[in-house]
């Protein structure tokens, strides 16, 4: 193995290991479509959810939101319309791990 590609193999799983500790700290992610966001959404009496608007050259929105111990994201090509009794935190950037 040259130097070059032992260089790459680390770079490598240390960039596995980060992702796998990203996963650790954020615990269960649960992608849904932004239909199935709101319905969960509408089931709450005081929700919160993060937000963030993201994309270079075609913006898309991003939402998380807490519920029942679980966290769950979804992404929109046009912001959601979300109900009053929200209350919404913006935030910069939203990344979540694949």
């Amino acid at each position: 193995m040259t130097a070059g590609s032992t260089a790459g193999a680390t770079a490598a799983a240390a960039a596995a290991a980060a992702i796998a500790q990203a996963i650790k700290a954020s615990g269960a992610i649960v992608r849904v479509r932004p239909h199935d966001f709101m319905k969960l959404l509408s089931r709450q009496d005081e929700p919160v959810v993060v937000t963030a608007r993201g994309g270079v050259f075609t913006p898309h929105y991003k939402y998380l939101m807490g519920y029942k111990g679980l966290v769950f994201f979804t992404q929109s090509p046009a912001p959601l319309t979300l109900p009053a009794n929200v209350e919404v935190i913006v935030a910069e950037k939203i990344w979540i791990p694949e």
